[in-house]
């Protein structure tokens, strides 16, 4: 295993967890070798599992870890013959006993080619949704595709999740011991207040748009409150399923809300800045979230939610120090309940400023990422000392 040895603070031990700071000292970089779809950096396809592992490749070294990032392209979890064949040339060429933190997305569609080297590496699996969870699949597909995700995730040593639903999910679903999952949740990066529009009118849906993110459900609920003033952009990628995206233009078309609805298509940085800056209130219809990066992203900067009620997304909601709750959680099913929803943000000054104070509170209460950093670096710490064997 390659060691690097960098700075550490000045009254630190060998071993511990921390950031860098403080006197120099050196400190000993252990080797992880991090394997990521070879699309992680793709500006036209934004994801919150991308910026998960770019961001923890750039601060795990701070806790310990110098990243060798492995970008293996292809349409994972169901990859054509030569991207399985270039993930397993990757994998073959790693040391014996290398400490291996694989994106599930490569890794869950392949036992063939993962569950053997788990064998003889130290191999943990970064799960961002299980893969038979996404939605649409037909449910045979869904069927083997929990199958060989079951095999990956039983054959690896340790099992990261981001969020704790999600570390339940897996346990339950692929019964793995519990002590083997672990919840390493999405950080954020606190941001200037939003000062929003005219402070309700204003809504921001920021998702891929895709069947999962469920952006249908929200252009039927703002069909509904078509009387009241909103406007409504949608900033995610439009390439992952045109299909899809043509459907819900023309449905936009349909109820005549093409002037009021943008699809605006991927952001990043200053643009996306800008957007949830002009952002009264953040909507998020989705029918799957393990977590919910959009969220925590909205109350980085105070601007309160209103989103399905799935998965994890009740944790990035979470609660101001007080107890109050940034945002409205809605059945998943159910767009009228998120119409009479807009229609008491609209009409109830109360409620709003009851959400926006909440959420100002719950933006000081944030996890950075250095604490998702921080709790994988340890997951990996804790590695087995010896290579999984599969059963």
């Amino acid at each position: 295993m390659t060691d690097t040895t960098v700075a550490r603070p000045a009254g630190t031990h060998a071993g511990e967890l921390t950031p860098y700071g403080g006197e120099l000292a050196p400190m000993t970089l252990r080797t992880l070798h991090f394997v990521v779809p070879g699309g992680v950096a793709d500006p036209d396809r934004p994801s919150g599992g991308n910026a998960y592992d770019r961001r923890i490749s750039l601060d795990l070294p701070g806790f310990g870890w110098q990243v060798h990032q492995h970008l293996v392209p292809g349409s994972w979890p169901c990859p054509d013959s030569a991207a399985r064949a270039e993930l397993a040339r990757v994998l073959r060429r790693l040391p014996d006993d290398a400490v291996v933190l694989m994106d599930g997305l490569v890794a869950c569609g392949v036992p063939q080619i993962v569950v053997p080297e788990a064998e003889r590496l130290r191999l943990a699996v970064l799960v961002h949704l299980p893969l038979g969870d996404e939605t649409g699949l037909a449910p045979e597909v869904a069927a083997e595709l929990d199958v060989r995700e079951r095999a990956v995730l039983r054959a690896a040593g340790a099992v990261v999740a981001t969020s704790e639903w999600a570390v339940r999910r897996l346990v339950a679903h692929h019964g793995l011991a519990p002590n083997r999952v672990h919840a390493a949740t999405p950080g954020a990066d606190i941001a200037p207040l939003a000062p929003g529009t005219d402070g309700v009118s204003h809504l921001l849906c920021v998702a891929a748009v895709t069947p999962r993110k469920g952006q249908h459900r929200l252009v039927e609920a703002l069909a509904a409150a078509h009387d009241l003033p909103w406007s409504c952009t949608l900033v995610g990628a439009l390439t992952q399923d045109p299909a899809y995206v043509g459907r819900l233009r023309d449905r936009i078309d349909r109820h005549g809300l093409t002037d009021r609805i943008h699809l605006a298509g991927p952001r990043a940085g200053a643009a996306l800045d800008a957007a949830y800056a002009a952002a009264d209130l953040m909507v998020l219809t989705s029918y799957a979230e393990t977590y919910g990066m959009a969220v925590t992203e909205s109350l980085a900067r105070g601007v309160p939610v209103l989103a399905t009620d799935v998965g994890g997304v009740p944790e990035a909601v979470g609660r101001a120090p007080d107890g109050g709750v940034p945002g409205i959680l809605v059945p998943p099913e159910d767009p009228a309940a998120l119409a009479a929803e807009l229609r008491g943000w609209f009409g109830e000054p109360d409620v709003r400023r009851r959400l926006k104070s909440a959420a100002r509170g719950r933006r000081a209460a944030l996890d950075g990422w250095a604490t998702t950093a921080r709790t994988l670096a340890g997951v990996l710490h804790r590695l087995p000392g010896e290579p999984r064997r599969a059963a």
